[in-house]
C-alpha cells in the first residue's frame, strides 16, 4: 500500500495517519519503522471501514471512552483502533499476514475474562434476572 509522509512541525502527536497520508511532527520521525508501521495500520483500517466511516467510528468510540474514562490518555489507549495497531506495531511483517477487519477481534471480550455486571445487579434484580 503507497503512502506518503509529510512532516507537520506544529502538530502535537508524533504521528497521524490521514487517509492516503502519514504525518509526522519531526523529520527523524519518516525513518522510525515502529512509528510508521502504526500509522500503516491505521491506513489499513481506514480503507477497510471506506475511509469517512473510520473517522466517524474513531471519533465515536473516543467520545464513548472519554464519557466512561474521564481521561484523555485512558480513552486514546482504549480505542479498538489504537488497541490494534499498539499490539502490532513491532511487528514490521503483520500488516502482510493481517486479517481483514482485525480490529473487530480487539472488540470481542477477551477469552477467560467476564463481564463484571455487579454495578447492574440491583437493576438486573428488579427485573427478575
Amino acid at each position: 500500500m503507497p503512502y506518503l509522509i509529510i512532516y507537520v512541525p506544529f502538530m502535537k502527536v508524533a504521528g497521524m495517519a490521514l487517509f492516503p497520508f502519514i504525518l509526522v511532527n519531526e523529520r527523524s520521525y519518516r525513518y522510525d519503522k515502529v512509528l510508521i508501521n502504526h500509522e500503516r495500520i491505521h491506513l489499513a483500517q481506514q480503507i477497510e471501514t471506506l475511509v469517512l466511516p473510520f473517522y466517524l467510528l474513531y471519533f465515536s468510540n473516543y467520545l464513548f471512552n472519554l464519557l466512561r474514562y474521564r481521561q484523555h490518555h485512558r480513552a486514546y489507549r482504549r480505542l479498538y483502533f489504537e488497541k490494534e495497531a499498539y499490539q502490532h506495531e513491532s511487528d514490521l511483517q503483520y500488516l502482510h499476514k493481517r486479517p481483514f477487519w482485525a480490529f473487530f477481534k480487539i472488540c470481542a471480550q477477551p477469552k477467560g475474562r467476564s463481564l463484571n455486571f455487579e454495578p447492574f445487579q440491583n437493576s438486573f434484580q428488579r427485573l427478575g434476572f
